[in-house]
């Protein structure tokens, strides 16, 4: 059983190394690939982590989200008073509504105006697992005073140093605020930077806005209540224009956004197509290239006995030594590439051992599928071209 293999895979070997310049050639178009589909994997992955980020740190059992939502960055506004009437449900301890509104942040430095997130709630309530707020709670009843997000992006200015230096006053669409603390929460693709403040003063950043209307119902029931059944008695009572979520299908609805709906998804799927394509085509010419040069070495073998099978194995053994070949310093490659990636776009691109392994059988898949098609050029060598 071991001869089954271990034969062809050293003429393999031998036919791979005795041209070093092809081979660096093969295992630079390997690589090649390998970086291209992890640097894929590893934007799509951070899309999705920053996608719910915000659904992440939300405390709470049912949440209630228009139907006409898109994501949480982009709400349609519903009644409070569909809010107020879950209260109905015994099952139901406490909810709390929280408003979002992307606004213009001034530069407390630069003067310079970015866009970021604004979210708006009652600051009595604990619907937002993040310590640095909870501990902020109070400051945050005064008039006019907001928390920043330090994980935002650095455009918007050195806010903890400039906080210590008691600098904290600028304009949020135009309206004066105080920041009076920072909090980590992480930027997405939708926002670059967040800022969280009370419902008030929410109002009185977006003026136009009406408390009345709401973006996000946030509920709590009782610990000994089941969430499955409160979820399907909401349901029924409540209007149809409103999605009741559990905590995981919020974040799911989030991420589906970005994978399904929005261009971005699609830009990333298909990129990761492409470097398998390239790949493919790459291994595909090394392979034939040998084969056709070798022509009659194969011959010679066909000719003294040897197999077709034997042959098949010698290809997909080489098209295995160059999938491990490329996929080693392409991984190596990768981790430096996530790390300088991360540093520039804020967003977590971790290496993970899953996604590791996920892009091995992909490549792996890439060099067998070249090795497939190259296969047909092995029926083309016959013993009679020896003479």
């Amino acid at each position: 059983m071991i001869g089954w293999f271990y034969f062809p895979a050293r003429l393999a070997w031998r036919q791979l190394v005795f041209d070093r310049t092809k081979l660096v050639a093969a295992i630079c178009g390997v690589l090649f690939a390998c970086v291209l589909v992890f640097m894929q994997l590893g934007f799509r992955d951070a899309l999705y982590a920053s996608a719910i980020s915000a659904p992440l740190k939300l405390n709470g059992d049912l949440f209630l989200m228009h139907k006409q939502s898109e994501a949480l960055w982009r709400p349609v506004t519903f009644k409070r008073s569909e809010l107020m009437r879950t209260l109905g449900n015994p099952a139901v301890a406490e909810v709390y509504p929280l408003y979002l509104g992307l606004a213009p942040f001034k530069n407390i430095e630069t003067r310079v105006k970015r866009t970021l997130m604004v979210y708006g709630f009652d600051p009595d309530s604990q619907i937002f697992s993040v310590e640095t707020i909870r501990g902020q709670q109070a400051g945050l009843k005064l008039k006019d005073t907001v928390l920043f997000d330090e994980y935002s992006r650095p455009e918007f200015g050195p806010l903890r140093q400039l906080l210590d230096n008691g600098r904290n006053i600028t304009e949020i669409n135009d309206y004066k605020i105080a920041v009076i603390g920072l909090f980590k929460l992480g930027v997405s693709f939708a926002a670059d930077g967040n800022i969280v403040t009370s419902e008030l003063n929410f109002m009185r950043i977006f003026p136009k806005r009406n408390r009345s209307d709401i973006d996000l119902g946030i509920i709590k029931l009782y610990p000994d209540a089941s969430i499955e059944q409160t979820q399907a008695e909401l349901r029924l009572r409540l209007n149809e224009f409103v999605n009741v979520f559990t905590y995981e299908e919020l974040m799911q609805y989030e991420r589906n956004y970005w994978a399904n709906m929005a261009p971005i998804g699609f830009i990333f799927g298909f990129g990761t197509v492409m470097g398998w394509v390239v790949g493919l085509v790459i291994v595909y010419q090394i392979l034939f290239t040998d084969i056709a040069n070798l022509r009659n070495e194969f011959a010679t073998l066909k000719a003294i006995g040897y197999e077709q099978g034997y042959f098949i194995r010698v290809v997909f053994a080489s098209a295995f030594f160059l999938a491990v070949l490329g996929f080693v310093p392409g991984c190596a490659l990768s981790v430096g590439l996530y790390h300088l990636a991360e540093s520039q776009i804020f967003m977590p691109m971790p290496m993970t051992l899953n996604k590791v392994t996920t892009v091995f059988v992909f490549i792996l898949s890439m060099c067998a599928m070249a090795g497939f098609l190259a296969i047909r050029k092995l029926k083309a060598a016959d013993p009679a071209d020896m003479f």
